[in-house]
């Protein structure tokens, strides 16, 4: 029986805090940056399924696990990780999670019309599922009947970049997506056209899962059209393909980025690229295991009915150093 069943109301209880090291959802090792160096919940052990849309090669998802497995660790947590990008596949793999009657379960909504209804059948059957990452909506709670929601609003996000692109003086833009469909990828660069009034942006499809055909696919577009003085991407991997690409073309284009990773830092510290916009990917993982580890033991519920939202947080020269430490630790 799912465990939240059998004991509705159990009282959580944290015997020290939590020092931050390396670690897995069957336990974690002392020292290691992302996991607990402290004691682990006195609570009865959990059994936690994360589903996300990863791609393979994408390291965007090293830090969404890092931080799930950091709390999973503190928490007494077995965590289970899914991950696929093609969405009914991700569907396939929260059926599975129900039919293995996991205590609950965190996913990220990347294809709602997917991945709605498998949800839905979750929290029916009384499974508690927060949302994380992808596929805010203001009925994505009510559609879907879960918690809680973690993480960054896309489109604000994007009008986000979009004004800091008007007040440098952007005239033409491509926003590269890495994976046609996606909601929040879409969302992004949406917000990044309603925020760049007087600019304009062109979307630019590519294949995500090729890297050579993402520069290859870049830099054709970058040679074809010398106007374009931005390229915008919409994770950390393909901004440093982008920037590549626009030596190769022999472009002026800057390159900014949403999402970071260590190698970005080392990017942006070199003015390869000139910013990035950060969602703060290990807190998602880290709230979205936490988050329900106090509501199966303590009834808790964060937000009170609204998105918590994790971003976005400009990263640029002027606070690069601040932040590297932390990304070379591999929690930004």
């Amino acid at each position: 029986m799912n465990t939240f069943r059998k004991r509705a109301g159990l009282a959580g209880l944290l015997t020290a805090a939590l020092a931050l090291t390396a670690c897995s959802g069957s336990g974690g090792k002392e020292g290691e940056a992302g996991g607990g160096a402290g004691n682990v919940a006195e609570t009865e052990r959990l059994k936690v399924a994360m589903i996300t849309h990863e791609a393979p090669g994408d390291t965007f998802w090293d830090r969404i696990r890092k931080g799930a497995e950091a709390a999973s660790y503190k928490d007494n947590v077995e965590l289970l990780y899914f991950n696929d990008p093609q969405a009914p596949k991700q569907a396939e793999l929260v059926q599975n999670a129900i039919d293995q009657d996991v205590d609950a379960i965190a996913v990220t909504l990347s294809n709602p019309q997917a991945l709605t209804p498998v949800i839905r059948k979750a929290t029916d059957a009384g499974i508690p599922v927060v949302l994380f990452n992808a596929g805010l909506s203001e009925t994505v709670l009510e559609d879907t009947g879960a918690l809680m929601y973690f993480g960054q609003d896309e489109s604000i996000a994007g009008e986000a970049v979009g004004a800091r692109l008007a007040e440098e003086g952007a005239k033409k833009s491509i926003c590269v997506v890495q994976e046609q469909g996606q909601v929040q990828l879409e969302a992004r660069c949406d917000g990044v056209v309603k925020g760049l009034s007087g600019g304009q942006v062109e979307k630019l499809y590519v294949n995500g899962r090729n890297m050579p055909s993402v520069l290859t696919d870049i830099q054709a577009k970058l040679a074809q059209d010398k106007s374009v003085d931005r390229v915008v991407t919409l994770g950390a991997d393909f901004a440093l393909a982008a920037a590549k690409a626009v030596d190769e073309a022999g472009s002026s284009a800057d390159v900014v980025t949403f999402d970071l990773n260590q190698d970005l830092v080392s990017a942006i510290e070199s003015g390869e690229v000139a910013w990035a916009v950060d969602q703060q990917p290990y807190v998602q993982g880290y709230e979205a295991i936490d988050s329900l580890w106090l509501y199966l033991t303590n009834g808790n519920t964060i937000g009170g009915g609204q998105h918590v939202l994790t971003g976005p947080a400009f990263v640029d020269e002027t606070n690069i150093k601040v932040i590297a430490p932390y990304a070379e630790r591999g929690t930004r």
